[in-house]
């Protein structure tokens, strides 16, 4: 009896032993990994719900509303004429042969009344324009002026309470914003694409000198010249232009007119029949890496001041050469293309704050622009 106890003794102890054993070395803490487990679950919860509030917020669908029936196509037809060489030299008599060209394009209501921005490109030498909506009626349009330098034309139908767009600050808008580009390419009806600013005050080499496009890289192809560029409420902030492409069709980028120069555009030309232009009297240089320590300065970024001319707004300001401009009515100016760009918003007699640098020190400088482009060289 007493061997029957001692044997199950030690069972009983080897037993508690060995589980002792299992317990401490290798069984492997279950309730550690439940928590991990769960903290990955709520990653994944946190991560799924902000992607689908990122979704959420960026929502095209009010601006493409508020913009698809005030972007309108517009159809250019010219005339032209050639003659017949072979006629004179073997017949002696002189033939003339007259020719219809279309082109096509893009255009955007800016009032109820039926004023409609577009390019200068695209209704250039027409002798008659056709404007359809985007609910497919048409209208026969005029030619109210034109602006070669910043490609803009503004045409006029006969027609009420029409959709339009309304113009937005392009000053404020940001690089890695939101944007729509609505137009009609390839002759389709409007159509929506969507992208970001990819730049602003771009200086890009080209036929026109705006000088200071803003660039997206939302896609625009052939037909989209002069239709909108909008923000994510559904107001104007540019005017789509030109592609930058090897192919004539879009590989990226994207250039559009910004709309305060559109805007002060038009609204020359409705007031005074062409575009007043603004001048402030100097010639200038862009600062850069390259430069600056030539011209003995620390800013790599702005235009510093290479001669003031005399009997100017400059000059009467006080304005010095080596001064640097690195703003205008407390907007950045970092490029020729940024102060350009400015000066088209800006007309004669307007008065501009510049803050420039002289010695280091940062001061505002008011200074009268003016209007006497004979002296003006940049």
């Amino acid at each position: 009896m007493k061997k029957v106890l001692s044997l199950f003794l030690v069972s009983a102890l080897g037993g508690l032993f060995t589980l002792t054993v299992y317990k401490v070395f290798l069984e492997k803490p279950e309730v550690v990994y439940r928590q991990q487990e769960n903290s990955l679950e709520n990653f994944s919860t946190t991560f799924n719900s902000t992607a689908n509030l990122a979704a959420e917020t960026t929502d095209f669908t009010t601006a493409a509303e508020r913009t698809l029936n005030a972007v309108v196509h517009v159809k250019n037809k010219s005339i032209y004429t050639t003659r017949n060489p072979m006629e004179e030299i073997f017949y002696g008599r002189s033939s003339t042969r007259k020719h219809v060209q279309i082109g096509m394009g893009s255009g955007v209501i800016i009032s109820e009344d039926g004023y409609i921005i577009t390019n200068n490109h695209v209704i250039e030498n027409a002798t008659e324009i056709e404007i359809t909506l985007n609910n497919k009626q048409t209208y026969k349009a005029r030619l109210i002026g034109t602006d070669v330098t910043n490609d803009i034309a503004l045409i006029k139908v006969d027609a009420t309470n029409l959709p339009y767009v309304p113009f937005a600050d392009s000053d404020n808008v940001k690089v890695g914003e939101w944007v729509l580009a609505v137009g009609n390419p390839y002759n389709l009806t409007a159509t929506v694409t969507a992208g970001i600013i990819s730049a602003k005050g771009r200086d890009v080499l080209g036929n026109y000198r705006t000088e200071s496009y803003i660039q997206t890289d939302a896609v625009v192809n052939s037909g989209n010249s002069g239709g909108a560029l909008v923000n994510t409420r559904g107001e104007l902030i540019g005017i789509n232009t030109m592609i930058s492409s090897t192919t004539g069709s879009y590989i990226g980028y994207s250039f559009a007119v910004p709309s305060n120069i559109a805007k002060k555009v038009i609204e020359d030309i409705m007031e005074y029949g062409n575009v007043q232009r603004a001048f402030i009297g100097i010639n200038f240089r862009e600062l850069n890496g390259d430069n600056h320590d030539y011209f003995q300065v620390d800013n790599t970024e702005g235009v510093i001041i290479t001669n003031v001319l005399e009997d100017t707004g400059a000059s009467d300001a006080g304005v010095e050469i080596g001064d640097i401009i690195v703003k205008a009515n407390n907007v950045k100016v970092g490029t020729f293309a940024d102060l350009n760009g400015f000066l088209n918003t800006k007309r004669p007699d307007d008065v501009v704050d510049f803050t420039i640098v002289r010695n280091g020190i940062e001061k505002v400088v008011s200074v009268k622009l003016y209007a006497n482009i004979d002296t003006y060289n940049k």
